[in-house]
């Protein structure tokens, strides 16, 4: 990789950081999603993420910044990531891959708990379906995607929205961003 790449990638991630400071949106829900979950751990309920791939990582990053440690010493909070390999295995060979978030929420969630879905093209058939699951069972939605209006927004209580190039890490990246400031604000509305 030559030193201009290097510069016009880097430039290419200022991009995006730039299209969330000028969408109102897009920050206006960063801050709506840091108070629902506030409201949802101050009601004894519990947050849940899921992802796949490079989204379930960003899913299992955002867990664990809530319930073990992000930048004060301060109680955990809950927080699950549906990332267990033996539980996804299982259920993608009985029932398919596309129930495998599903399938989770039903076994572990209650009414008045939260999801943080992530996708980056908006459209994956298993986030779809455990956003379904969680409207038909008054459990709140936060979706973190990469592409405006995605069709998993459909079933958001709140969607954040950050579209930023034709790959996925673009677009990851920012949402490395979006779930830092998120879990930044929780804990300060919190602690």
């Amino acid at each position: 990789m030559s030193l201009d790449k290097i510069i016009e990638t880097l430039k290419e991630s200022r991009e995006g950081i730039n299209k969330i400071l000028n969408n109102k949106s897009s920050i206006k829900n960063i801050k709506k999603a840091s108070e629902l979950i506030v409201q949802t751990i101050s009601n004894d309920s519990k947050i849940f993420s899921c992802g796949n791939g490079g989204s379930m990582c960003d899913s299992m990053h955002f867990a664990e910044e809530l319930s073990g440690r992000f930048r004060e010493n301060r109680r955990g909070l809950t927080a699950i990531s549906i990332s267990d390999p033996s539980f996804i295995t299982c259920v993608a060979n009985d029932f398919g891959f596309e129930n495998i978030f599903s399938r989770f929420m039903e076994a572990n969630s209650k009414k008045n708990d939260l999801l943080f879905a992530i996708s980056t093209s908006g459209s994956s058939k298993n986030i779809l379906k455990v956003c379904d699951y969680c409207r038909n069972n008054n459990i709140k939605v936060i979706t973190l995607t990469g592409k405006e209006n995605s069709e998993v927004a459909k079933y958001s209580d709140i969607n954040i929205s950050t579209p930023n190039g034709c790959y996925s890490d673009r677009v990851q990246e920012l949402h490395s961003i979006v779930i830092h400031i998120i879990v930044e604000m929780v804990e300060n509305q919190l602690f």
